[in-house]
This record gives C-alpha cells, structure tokens and sequence, in this order.
C-alpha cells in the first residue's frame, strides 16, 4: 500500500472506475459521525432567514441533541451519532434533514445545503444570541460578518486517540483532493464566484484555519494551542480551526475541510472516504511507514486550486509540484483507499457515487448548471432546496 499522497496508479476506465484491491490490513470498521451546517431560506424572496433559534425549538422534539444553532442566525446543525455502519449513519442523515424541513414549513422556511448562501442577507449580520458567540463577534470583529458559511464535519473513532496525530499529517497531503471532490460554493452576494468552493477561500481568513501543521507530537498540539490562546489569537480550544484536528471534546479526529454538502448522499461518500483514508493511515503507521511531508507552501497553492477549480480543473501532485487532471487525482485517492474502503463495507457506495460526480459534477457544477437553465438566482436557490431533501 503506497504512503504516497498521489503515488497510487489511477483508474483507467473513465465510466466505472473499479479501484482495484491490492494487499494490506486496514483495521476493523470505526465509527464515522457526520455533523452538516444547512441555511434557512425563505421560499417566497429567496432571502436568508434569520430564525435560526426559532427552528432548533422548534424541531428539538424529534431531533433532540441532534440539532443546533451556530454563529449566525442564518444557520442550523445537524449531526449524526457515531455509526460504524455507514449506511445507519446515511439514513439518520436523510431522516435528520427531513424532520427539520418538515419543521421549517410552519415558521415559512425551507432548509438549504449550500457552502455559501447565494444571496447575502440584507442589513447588518445577525447573531445567535449567547456568551461565547458574542466573545467571538467582539475578538473577531468584521471577520464574523462573512462567516455565514457552512460545512460538512466527518468525525472518525480512534482505537487510541493519542494516534491523533500521526493520522493527520497522513491525511493532510489529501485535503486538496477531498476540497475539489466536495465543492459546493460557487455563488456569493448574488454572483458566481469564479471560485467551485468559495467558503474554502473565505474560510482560510480566520488566524487558525486551513491544512493543519506536520505534528510532532500530541505535545506538539497542546504547546501550540496553549501558546495560541496565550497570545489572544484563540478564544479557546473550540476554535481551533484546522481542516484536520483532535476534537476537543471526543475520542476522535474530526476533518472539517468539505463544503455542506448538496444532497445526503454527497455527505456519505464524503465520510467513506475520510474513514478509509483514517484507516489506511492507522494501517500505514502500523507499519512504520512515515507520513509524506510535502512544503506548506505548496500544499496551501494546492488547497487554493482546488477550491477555485474543483474537479473540472487541474490539481498539484504534490508529490512532483505538477499540473495533473484534478480527476486523475482523486481516482489516485479512491485506489489508495480501496482496501480499507473494501474492509470496511464501503466500496460499492463509494463506487457509484464517484461514477455520479464524474457525470454530474460536484455540487458547484450541478449548482451552475442550474442557475444557466435561465440565469435565474431564484431558480438556483429553489434547486439547492430540492436538493438538500430529495424524495
């Protein structure tokens, strides 16, 4: 099993790429938890809706500690509990955003699965009302404001969270890949961005945000945080943001780098692949196979041409600091992981979805294609809402 970032040897078959197995012992499955941020829009104007709060009592009868509010009003969570099957966790994701548009509908709201919003909200950003979140606007000033962004959070178990992190410097080499595969944020303030996930690139402002450091040490961590908040760059642990991090309150490593995803199923192909790259690393560091190791500088211009770009473009192989197909580059991920995806009963899903972004696009191309049907926002935003909740 190659250690490499882009070292394994790509699908040749650009209609049912098969990604052979090839030897290698991945451990037994581990849990996967999926935490989504949605926007609330409402249907008539289109417009951002900043009942946020209102929506969580609302649905908390039936979903419980399985939604939250977030930052701005704009913005609810959902997330998942800890599945080994992925299937469970895929069908508690359908069920969870059901049951929150069914209780949107009668505050006249509908939630949407977007990175960014496609229109911005009018007049001054409102916040959720709370301690932390107002010591956050006050430390962070006008950085709060744009931050009406929403991701996609995979949560993956450790058998040792002290393996934390030796598993993220051999995932960081990824993220460029896993950025363009996932990419859902084309529009902001009414426009096309240029950009496939432009909440990647609005993201990277905070002072502790995108690919992680190479880890030295779990100690590595704590000095780094701790010299952090001593420094007032942090408020605390909580807001640490790297693409990769130990969570600060579970047993496992939560990779935050993926857009909120279009449609469920966007979201369950993105945690069968960050389990099995985990596994594929926890395999690899068994073995004493070191982590590759490529320049910070390179990797973040990599992190930049995916979010641009997404898979329709070109990537860096990292490995060479060449120009590559951003396809080529994900099919060299999807052959490195096969075999934990295989171990772990996920390479049939993970098959036919990577068949349905090779045709459809990733949500920022299916999110253009509908906005040229007529050069209608409106008409966008009515698609991204049928999207979040297929039938």
């Amino acid at each position: 099993m190659s250690s490499q970032p882009h070292g394994g040897r790509a699908a040749t078959d650009a209609h049912a790429p098969q990604f052979a197995l090839h030897s290698g012992n991945a451990p037994g499955p581990l849990t996967v938890g999926i935490e989504e941020e949605l926007l609330l829009i409402d249907p008539v104007t289109r417009e951002l809706s900043p009942l946020g709060p209102e929506l969580v009592r609302e649905a908390v009868d039936e979903l419980g500690d399985r939604t939250g509010t977030e930052l701005t009003r704009y913005q609810v969570e959902l997330r998942t509990g800890p599945h080994v099957c992925l299937r469970e966790a895929g069908e508690q994701i359908r069920t969870a955003r059901r049951t929150l548009a069914d209780s949107a509908k009668p505050l006249g709201l509908r939630i949407a699965s977007t990175g960014t919003p496609v229109q911005a909200p009018t007049g001054p950003v409102l916040f959720t009302p709370g301690p932390r979140y107002a010591q956050s606007v006050a430390h962070y000033r006008a950085l709060d404001d744009e931050q009406i962004v929403c991701a996609c959070h995979i949560h993956v178990g450790l058998p040792d969270v002290r393996d934390a992190f030796q598993v993220s410097n051999h995932l960081r080499p990824w993220l460029p890949v896993l950025t363009a595969m996932t990419a859902n944020s084309p529009f902001w303030g009414g426009r096309d961005t240029g950009y496939a996930s432009w909440r990647t690139t609005s993201w990277g402002r905070w002072p502790v945000a995108g690919s992680p450091p190479y880890l030295e040490s779990p100690a590595h961590i704590d000095e780094l945080v701790e010299a952090l908040i001593r420094a007032e760059v942090l408020i605390d642990r909580a807001g640490l943001y790297w693409d990769i991090r130990p969570s600060h309150h579970l047993p496992t490593l939560e990779v935050r780098v993926a857009d909120a995803a279009l449609t469920p199923d966007d979201s369950i192909m993105l945690a069968a692949v960050v389990r099995a790259l985990t596994a594929t690393a926890l395999t690899d560091i068994a073995a004493g196979q070191p982590a590759p190791r490529p320049e910070p500088e390179l990797l973040r211009a990599a992190c930049w041409r995916a979010a641009r770009d997404g898979l329709s473009g070109k990537g860096i192989d990292l490995s060479t600091g060449r120009l590559v197909a951003q396809k080529t580059l994900a099919e060299r991920l999807l052959q490195h992981v096969a075999p934990a995806l295989d171990q772990q009963g996920d390479l049939g899903i993970v098959r036919s979805h990577w068949r349905h972004l090779r045709t459809a696009g990733t949500g920022a191309d299916r999110q253009r294609a509908a906005y040229q049907r007529r050069s209608s926002t409106n008409d966008l935003i009515d698609y991204i809402i049928a999207a979040t909740c297929p039938l």
